[in-house]
């Protein structure tokens, strides 16, 4: 059985991380509306992922006991000044994901629970790999925002990203 403060950490979570998709979903079609389709797979595959997490929550919560408590999920925003300020708040929103993640784990640590604990530690290696994606595609953004033929072919780059399932 799962202690009531950690429940409602992780539904608390289990809302943020479909936020999260949503904001990758809106980020994914104003790339795509701005002619940069490849862009906007690599944030489809995002949104993808932060479903994933999601579900992952959800079925730990279901595992352990715990009631799932659905909200209201927030409207992101949709209109955005260029790719790189997207991948700008893409960070800073993984950031503030990672430091969810970390605040979860204080819980777990708090509440004597170690199969918390243990499932939590995925998501802060999961963060750890988030952060560093985010922050590379930022640099090389910066590094042809003002080249044509640099952005076609990071486009053309990230346009490769696939989603691939959490184990």
């Amino acid at each position: 059985m799962i202690s009531s403060k950690l429940q409602d950490a992780i539904n608390e979570q289990i809302n943020k991380e479909l936020y999260s998709e949503y904001l990758y979903f809106s980020m994914a079609a104003y790339l795509e509306r701005i002619g940069l389709p490849g862009f906007s797979i690599f944030m489809r595959v995002q949104a993808q992922e932060e479903h994933a997490h999601a579900v992952k929550f959800y079925d730990y919560l279901l595992e352990r006991q715990g009631k799932i408590v659905l909200k209201a999920i927030d409207a992101p925003e949709v209109d955005f000044e260029s790719p790189q300020e997207i991948f700008e708040k893409t960070y800073e929103h993984e950031q503030y994901v990672t430091g969810l993640i970390n605040n979860l784990m204080t819980i777990s640590i708090k509440e004597n629970d170690y199969a918390a604990q243990s499932f939590l530690k995925w998501f802060i290696d999961e963060q750890v790999e988030e952060e560093a994606s985010m922050d590379k595609v930022l640099a090389q953004l910066k590094l042809v925002s003002d080249d044509g033929k640099g952005m076609y072919l990071l486009d053309k780059e990230l346009g490769t990203r696939v989603f691939t399932p959490p184990v």
